[in-house]
């Protein structure tokens, strides 16, 4: 099994080092002293700069997405498997003969170097429990290695306002692990965190498959026992602790009646069947959905040997996510917009439930972040706005996200919008970004709750604080 000085032994170089998955993945190499370098399209569109140069800042060497930062055979180039090979970069290294490791492939071999590793998987949730796992494991004193897809707030500091990850000097290492590439098969946890099967970048046959390898893999599971999917999965496993907010039978539970919401956080007392105790659980995050994240988490702490009190004391202070039903402001009008990362049906009916839990119209704008994964999840997402949103509510649609390459963009949104409206619910389709933003503009009054929903584009913030600023 490798150890630090096989990845510290030769520098790397990210293509597209600024994305989602790529710079929690630079941070950990860098915090382990490796030398690091990368380029991002991003950074040359001058998209998100504040982004760029906080990386500068802590010393990582950025250049153009040009080649031009590919000058030894001794870097082992990182780029997603969807990169074209007419990237320059990928030409470059090819013509040195650069190693070449996808992001997946570099995160298993880091996460499979740890002594306990801690992976969680599922279709949604798993950047906010891997956020939770990993602050309950610092509480704990474990200092944990975290790699997550999003900013978590608990460890943004002025030198690391884009905290997606943590190095730390303990033998935990937590991480979320990716099931829409098939990379999940890479893994070999100690603990194994299931949370939810449902339709996104696979069948539901592929799915499965890809999640009993999973937990077949992991000393221990976690397992979810309010999603059907994951409670037959886990079925297969060896040592299983569930949880649930309904399951009856459910290892760590809900004591019923207990349930305390408010548009600002959401709380209940926790029941551990194995021994009865209680424990009272309250979380600075609001929704249903994040009581759950809350209880999958502490049962995969409690799998890797925490206390449940301890590890129940320690979400108390966990401030959440970037990008996660992340609250921008209100206006004084009283007019809330919302920064929110759902872009498949599970993530985006989870936000819209929780925005349905409390009074006022709902304006969700919706940037789907591809056209491929619009093909794939269309019908759902479709009916996902039409059954989460009343007659009163609004669903605006805009162009996917597009940042070049060859994909097919024969069917975009307006596809989308079409079959919402079939759904009996009620959207619009406006081709930009901007346009919606007018609308918004044009529509909102006093005690709207707007949300900004998609992925894969970190200017949706801006967007979201930019209506913020126009509607105030």
């Amino acid at each position: 099994m490798p150890g630090v000085d096989d990845f510290t032994a030769h520098p790397w170089f990210f293509c597209g080092i600024g994305g989602s998955g790529m710079l929690p993945l630079a941070t950990i190499l860098k915090g382990l002293g490796a030398e690091v370098a990368g380029s991002d399209r991003s950074r040359d569109q001058g998209r998100t700069p504040e982004k760029f140069a906080s990386l500068e800042r802590q010393g990582f060497a950025l250049f153009p997405q040009d080649g031009s930062g590919i000058v030894s055979s001794q870097q082992t180039l990182v780029a997603s498997a969807a990169i074209e090979d007419t990237v320059s970069e990928v030409v470059r290294a090819k013509e040195l003969g650069c190693p070449r490791m996808s992001r997946a492939e570099l995160l298993a071999a880091l996460f499979n170097a740890a002594e306990c590793g801690i992976a969680v998987g599922g279709t949604s949730g798993k950047s906010t429990v891997t956020g939770m796992l990993g602050w309950i494991m610092e509480q704990a004193g474990r200092d944990p290695t975290i790699m997550n897809g999003a900013v978590m707030k608990n460890f943004v500091s002025p030198d690391a306002p884009f905290a997606s990850a943590k190095v730390g000097n303990g033998s935990v290492f937590v991480s979320e692990v990716d099931e829409s590439d098939g990379s999940i098969a890479l893994y070999r946890p100690q603990v194994a965190v299931l949370l939810n099967v449902s339709l996104d970048h696979k069948s539901m046959e592929e799915l499965r498959a890809l999640f009993s390898g999973f937990v077949m893999t992991a000393r221990h599971v976690a397992a979810n026992a309010d999603d059907e999917e994951a409670r037959l999965i886990a079925t297969h496993a060896g040592q299983v602790i569930t949880f649930g907010v309904q399951a009856p039978d459910a290892t760590l539970g809900v004591v019923e009646g207990t349930i305390d919401e408010s548009g600002a956080g959401i709380g209940a007392v926790l029941l551990d069947r194995r021994d009865g105790s209680t424990h009272r659980l309250t979380l600075q995050m609001p929704g249903r959905h994040n009581l759950s994240n809350a209880l999958a988490a502490i049962a995969g702490a409690a799998a890797a040997g925490v206390d449940i009190a301890e590890a129940v004391a320690a979400l108390a202070s966990f401030k959440g996510l970037a990008r996660r039903f992340d609250v921008i402001g209100t206006t004084p009008s009283g007019v809330t917009v919302i920064d929110d990362f759902g872009h498949n049906p599970e993530k985006c009916r989870a936000t819209l439930r929780t925005l349905k839990a409390h009074p006022g119209r709902v304006i969700a704008f919706f940037q789907p972040h591809g056209y491929g994964p619009l093909r794939q999840m269309g019908h759902e997402l479709a009916r996902t706005f039409a059954e989460e949103l009343g007659p009163e509510d609004l669903t605006l649609m805009c162009d996917p996200v597009y940042f070049g390459g060859t994909v097919d963009r024969s069917e975009g949104s307006e596809r989308i919008v079409v079959m919402i409206e079939e759904h009996g619910g009620r959207a619009e389709y406006i081709p930009t970004r901007d346009g919606c933003g007018e609308r918004i503009l044009a529509h909102a009054r006093p005690g709207d709750r707007v949300v900004v929903m998609g992925a894969r584009d970190d200017t949706l913030t801006t967007f979201a604080q930019e209506l913020l600023a126009r509607l105030g």
